[in-house]
């Protein structure tokens, strides 16, 4: 069973060390890390909004996965309609590699779909830039819905429906 929590200040060097076990990883195939942004992304832990999110082992409480979350997309890429509905926007997923076998990425994903259902959210959305992260969230049911070019980064933008999903080995601590 697994938890998931909001980040506090205490958690940035356990996300500072994720980012950069993740950050490996990827430099091991030869792939963009976010070793640059490590600072950043622990940074986030630290939102007082409570936006970022921590999947930790619920007896150990280790963290191996985080994500945040905002009640807004984007303000661009997206059309006038799909910005009046309500949706759940999902960046800096970051999980730890040494636990890629229980896909916690998956887990967070399914979590976040989960979520935003119990909350009233019709959509959980979020966008990624390079067309391999893009046939991973497809297999997590996220379906391609505009690309867009910003000033130095071509995005893909993503959703799925929001929806209960009762029996997932997670449990959220507000």
């Amino acid at each position: 069973m697994y938890l998931v929590r909001p980040a506090t200040a205490a958690d940035i060097p356990a996300v500072r060390a994720l980012v950069l076990a993740r950050s490996a990883w990827l430099e091991e195939r030869q792939m963009p890390s976010w070793r640059e942004s490590a600072d950043d992304v622990a940074g986030q832990a630290e939102n007082t909004d409570g936006t970022m999110w921590l999947l930790t082992e619920e007896t150990s409480g280790r963290v191996i996965g985080c994500t945040t979350v905002q009640q807004e997309s984007p303000p661009w890429g997206w059309t006038e309609l799909e910005l009046s509905e309500p949706a759940d926007y999902l960046y800096t997923t970051v999980t730890d590699p040494a636990d890629r076998a229980h896909r916690p990425g998956t887990l967070i994903a399914l979590w976040a779909v989960d979520r935003a259902a119990r909350q009233g959210r019709t959509w959980v959305r979020r966008g990624c830039m390079f067309p391999g992260l893009v046939r991973h969230y497809e297999t997590q049911g996220f379906s391609l819905i505009h690309e867009v070019q910003r000033t130095h980064n071509h995005v893909y933008l993503m959703g799925r429906k929001a929806e209960e999903l009762p029996g997932l080995p997670v449990r959220t601590q507000p």
